[in-house]
């Protein structure tokens, strides 16, 4: 039974000066780079670093050969480990990630990485549907702000409500800190 790491966009788009800056994504990816390293260390052979990349245009963000679709250099993949190039929210809708998964023999997976609300929701769920015992690195994920008609959700409460959410049915849910230590 194998354990993987899947770092779900951490990608510039997403830090100062990125045309979708969220809150704290520094802090998140010190943690997902503490998470990284972890496997690095115990867990070489299952690493995948998923990168977003706009299909359409009109997106206006995560745009092919642009500095914003880069990989964030806190969380750069090594040679060995895999990228997995997606074009959708949920990190296994149209990719390689589950046959990779599958072929190295993974039960469980580790997740971390960027918007809570969005990718990472997508991510965690498709992975407990697909049957993996799935782990959120919580204090390793960063959201923004959102707004509904004229009320704007703060980021720490998006991130809390989307974490408890997926706690509540569907993964383990857990902090940095508390991963490390066990």
């Amino acid at each position: 039974m194998g354990t993987a790491l899947i770092l779900v966009d951490i990608q510039n788009e997403y830090f100062p000066n990125g045309k979708m800056e969220l809150s704290n994504p520094e802090k998140a990816a010190v943690n997902a780079a503490k998470i990284l390293e972890w496997f690095r260390e115990n867990n070489k052979d299952n690493i995948f670093h998923v990168q977003h990349i706009a299909s359409n245009p009109a997106l206006g963000f995560f745009l092919p050969d642009t500095e914003g679709v880069k990989i964030n250099d806190s969380v750069l993949p090594l040679d060995h480990e895999d990228i997995i190039l997606k074009n959708f929210p949920n990190s296994f809708l149209k990719t390689e990630l589950e046959n990779k998964l599958k072929e190295n023999g993974v039960t469980k997976v580790v997740i971390v990485g960027m918007m809570t609300h969005m990718c990472i929701d997508a991510t965690v769920r498709a992975a407990v549907d697909l049957g993996y015992d799935t782990t959120l690195i919580e204090d390793a994920c960063a959201t923004r702000d959102l707004a509904y008609q004229d009320k704007v959700v703060p980021a720490e409460q998006v991130h809390n409500a989307f974490v408890s959410a997926l706690q509540s049915m569907y993964c383990t849910v857990t902090s940095t800190e508390d991963f490390l230590q066990q």
